[in-house]
């Protein structure tokens, strides 16, 4: 990725805070390029870490940390707010936040039946996983608007995990998710603000993932195949890409840019498989 190629840009990136997350990885990539972000997480002293970070690489003010959660409006309405003032503006929302019933704590398995869910476990799922990205977009899609460029960024998951047995509510939230951004991107059509998902694309060494040996967490996709990706989405040069999903892991930067975008993207939610795309 170039550096410079998002200077001037501000970003937010929610779920930012955790040590081996996406959104850690996402937002050094973002300060790399340029952009300045604001790092929002229900955890200050997870944000601190991956700030100071973030700041090694792009000086003092190249991040803000935000404490806020995401499934309150009254918080979502506030992180937005808080950016626009603290980093002068916004003009890429990157929806990473997310948990399951094993990095939340609401549960100690990381797969169990549907019937075994707690419902208050499932509606807490719901509120970080869905309800937080319609909440967030919801608070930045009008200063996007008005100002007639933007980037809406939704990070869900594979089809495979969306459907796998045992993975509720994880699984329906995400796909949840990514419908949400198919709608989003049509809404937003032709107004210079974008909505596309990005996905690493597959298993992916984070806290979501319940493995102790380092050594078997080092075979799954590791987070940093969100950086290239991140960086052109939220670059000027994505201008006029509107309702696809990336995958991280085919995002190629050997390849010319062309020809990378080809192999790693595809319709975002599947449009292929609704009645609109059969003949009558």
């Amino acid at each position: 990725m170039a550096k410079g190629q998002l200077d001037g840009k501000v970003a937010i990136v929610t779920g930012a805070g955790s040590s081996i997350g996406l959104g850690r990885a996402m937002t050094l990539a973002l300060v790399e390029a340029g952009a300045r972000v604001a790092m929002v997480d229900v955890n200050q002293q997870a944000l601190e870490q991956t700030a100071g970070d973030a700041r090694e690489l792009g000086g003092d003010d190249a991040v803000a940390t935000i404490v806020a959660d995401v499934s309150s409006p009254e918080d979502t309405q506030r992180a937005v707010r808080e950016t626009i003032e603290q980093l002068g503006g916004l003009h890429v929302l990157v929806n990473n936040a997310g948990i399951n019933l094993y990095s939340s704590g609401l549960s100690g398995e990381s797969a169990q039946p549907f019937w075994e869910v707690d419902p208050d476990a499932w509606r807490k799922v719901i509120s970080v996983n869905l309800s937080g990205p319609f909440l967030m977009a919801r608070a930045a899609v009008g200063h996007l608007l008005d100002q007639g460029w933007g980037r809406i960024i939704g990070v869900t998951t594979s089809l495979d995990t969306m459907i796998r047995g045992k993975n509720t509510p994880y699984g329906p939230t995400k796909a949840g998710h990514e419908a949400l951004m198919a709608a989003i991107a049509q809404e937003v059509e032709g107004t210079g603000v974008t909505a596309n998902v990005l996905v690493p694309g597959g298993a992916t060494n984070t806290n979501m993932v319940n493995i102790a040996n380092e050594s078997d967490r080092v075979k799954l996709i590791q987070p940093q195949v969100m950086s290239g990706p991140v960086v052109w989405l939220a670059s000027d040069a994505s201008d006029g890409t509107n309702g696809m999903r990336f995958i991280g892991e085919n995002w190629d930067d050997r390849l010319p840019i062309d020809e990378r975008v080809a192999a790693a993207s595809a319709p975002t939610a599947w449009p292929q498989l609704g009645r609109s795309s059969r003949n009558p």
